[in-house]
């Protein structure tokens, strides 16, 4: 598509003036850590394990986050899009759930889809935009550094840092104490060579500094910017730092880039893997739970997944410093969450579990399960004056609704193929909060550990193919799928946290548990890199009476860069046609017209629908993304897609953009039997009353 500023006289995003001015948009910074437990951030769980004063139980703090939290709101009930870090991070980046996503289940370094991202999106509404650590969605080639889906290529102006997944198991990328020795790249340069000492953690931390700054201090110090800071810690080899981290934090002090070869940063000085945080230097626990006896030392691997954690914590100080240092604090968002659940995986001799710390929060499951331990992450988001300060959501949300939410607060609709809602409304307390679409699914060949925190029926559960999906307070759970006939258990996650009571056994659950069915299967497409049980299965009709004739259409005046959601936007006009058509409005005007209704299935079975249009166009039938004429679509191509669907009536949204005096729309649908034609006025329906 034609990059063009969103320019709109009508279709008018819907922000509160006391929250944001039409001339302003704020710097947005997204901290994203690797395998960082719900339960390893005090707030949301370790500081209920201090309370207990148990000697039994060890806790590890994170003050520095505790006061972000104070300072902002804890999204309680957020979840990741996957229980694992490529899928996970896939969707967090496109706004796709794992119903959709190219990247699912264990695709490490597969190409990231060339299409929306986060950094595309805010790209377009004006923002410089950088991605700093781990990346690993690049796709594979033999002509690196030229890989298909490099940030620059997906709509990073800047990168720098980890381009392959397996590199973010090492955190020392020159000396690759325990991985081997790792590539760093910025941009599409190999740097690692002057990289002596520097713990990755710190050196992010002291790049994403250096590159806001410039931000601020350079030519484009009026254009906003967004900050994909992705940490690979605490995952993996648990590597410690080479010493304290350094005093203060901001401008002048904590982590600084200094650029010169074998001393980048200011604590590539000293010993590699050393330093342990003082306050776990000598921590002892009662493990045999006998006050009689001596208590131990924590295990070394302990002491440092602790201080690892609490370099993220002084990282994350350290950077909101430098926002009020540089008086742009009040003008940022910052967002804290995690790619998925705690890890039982160290790469060392001695073993690391996260049940020693209980990473997985008052749930059951960790990394890799699609109970809450497996999903359910922390995430704080702090924005001075337009956040209010310690307050929390606790209505369910989920990663891919951060692409919404930001495009919302730049001023620019998001994207119609986004699977997330924005949040908005929750984060300042204004407006109407639209219900999130909260739905995993994912495959692991292992099994559930055997944790003595967690119920007998979840010990050692065959994984295999699973899916999660929630509504309101009920979530939903199957694992080892062997058909879509297979029951979800069904827990009321508010009361049974660790989903304990499988209210799915009463009777009066049998309406919820076909919802959730019907719903997982009218919220996906199949993959084929990533095959399902319940790919073949018809997706079913919806219930629904009193329908006339035709179709709801809706005009957004606008100049839009894609095909937009228009959820956020003020309808210019409205009314009902027989079918789709762009007769509508005037030639001349420009926007984007929405056709809303349903579609009449005659019988079960498999349906080609197609899509020929000048500019582009959006079909989704209920929430299944069909049809993409939008990102790089090549006007008057014809694009077809097979859905198999069940006898009834369907919900469709075809979203088109109108931007000459001659459009063109072509809408097509046939079956087996029944040769290519335009969908008639007889099987289109609406229910405006």
């Amino acid at each position: 598509m034609k990059s063009i500023f969103f320019k709109s006289a009508l279709s008018v995003l819907f922000i509160p003036a006391n929250i944001l001015s039409q001339e302003t948009k704020p710097n947005i910074i997204l901290i994203f850590t690797d395998d960082l437990g719900y339960g390893d951030v005090g707030v949301f769980f370790q500081n209920k394990l201090a309370l207990l004063n148990d000697r039994s139980q060890p806790y590890a703090l994170t003050p520095n986050l505790d006061k972000m939290a104070s300072n902002g709101v804890q999204l309680t009930n957020h979840y990741c899009a996957a229980p694992v870090s490529a899928p996970s991070r896939g969707s967090l980046l496109t706004g796709l759930s794992q119903g959709h996503a190219n990247v699912r289940d264990n695709q490490f370094d597969k190409e990231l889809a060339d299409n929306h991202t986060l950094a595309t999106v805010l790209k377009e509404a004006g923002y410089n935009t950088a991605a700093i650590g781990k990346w690993g969605l690049q796709g594979k080639t033999l002509d690196e550094p030229n890989w298909p889906a490099h940030p620059n290529k997906r709509g990073f102006d800047y990168f720098y840092g980890y381009m392959r997944h397996k590199d973010g198991h090492e955190h020392y990328p020159k000396e690759g104490i325990y991985d081997g020795r790792k590539e760093v790249y910025e941009n599409y340069t190999e740097v690692s060579e002057g990289l002596d000492k520097c713990y990755t953690t710190d050196l992010w931390t002291a790049y994403a500094k250096r590159w806001i700054i410039e931000q601020k201090k350079g030519e484009n110090k009026n254009k906003p910017f967004f900050v994909y800071l992705a940490y690979d810690t605490p995952h993996a080899v648990l590597e410690l730092p080479t010493q304290a981290y350094p005093q203060g934090g901001g401008l002048k002090g904590g982590l600084q880039y200094l650029g010169k070869q074998g001393n980048m940063i200011n604590t590539a000085t000293g010993n590699v893997d050393s330093w342990i945080h003082p306050d776990y230097v000598n921590a002892t626990y009662d493990n045999d739970k006998n006050p009689t006896t001596s208590e131990i030392p924590w295990p070394d691997v302990y002491k440092r997944y602790a201080t690892d954690t609490r370099r993220i914590d002084d990282a994350v100080a350290d950077i909101r410093q430098l926002l009020i240092d540089l008086n742009i604090d009040k003008n940022t968002l910052v967002v804290f969450t995690s790619d998925n659940g705690p890890s039982r995986e160290s790469y060392l001799k001695e073993n690391f579990e996260p049940n020693f710390f209980k990473g997985f929060g008052p749930f059951d499951g960790i990394k890799r399960d699609c109970f809450e331990g497996g999903v359910r992450v922390p995430a704080i988001a702090c924005w001075p004056g337009k956040i209010p300060e310690n307050t929390k959501i606790e209505t369910p949300n989920i990663s891919y609704d951060w692409l919404p939410t930001f495009a919302q607060i730049a001023r620019i609709p998001a994207p119609a193929n986004t699977d997330g809602v924005s949040l908005f409304p929750s984060l300042t307390r204004t407006g109407n909060q639209k219900e999130a679409l909260v739905y995993v699914e994912y495959f692991e060949g292992g099994n559930t550990p055997k944790y003595s925190d967690f119920i007998n029926a979840h010990k050692g559960l065959k994984r295999n193919q699973m899916q999660m999906i929630r509504f309101g307070d009920l979530v939903g759970v199957r694992y080892n799928i062997k058909s879509q006939k297979d029951n979800f258990e069904i827990y009321n996650i508010k009361t049974d946290p660790q989903q304990v009571v499988n209210l799915a056994l009463k009777p009066e659950m049998n309406e919820m548990q076909q919802k959730m069915k019907d719903k997982v299967l009218q919220s996906r497409r199949p993959n084929e890199s990533a095959a399902r049980p319940y790919d073949n299965e018809l997706i079913p009709a919806i219930n629904v009476e009193n329908l006339k004739t035709g179709v709801i259409w809706n005009a957004y005046k606008g100049e839009f860069p894609w095909v937009p959601n228009v959820s956020n936007l003020n309808s210019e006009k409205s009314g009902i046609k027989s079918n789709p058509l762009m007769n509508v409005m005037p030639q001349k005007w420009k926007g984007v017209l929405v056709f809303d209704g349903f579609i009449l299935i005659p019988e079960d079975g498999e349906y080609e629908f197609s899509l020929t249009t000048d500019i582009g166009a959006f079909l989704k039938i209920h929430e299944c993304s069909v049809i993409d004429e939008d990102f790089g679509y090549k006007a008057g191509t014809k694009i077809s897609a097979k859905i198999l669907l069940k006898k009834g009536f369907h919900p469709f949204l075809l979203s088109v953009l109108k931007n000459s005096s001659k459009p063109m729309l072509k809408f097509e649908w046939s079956r087996p039997g029944i040769v290519e034609q335009p969908l008639s006025s007889k099987v289109l329906f609406h229910s405006y009353k």
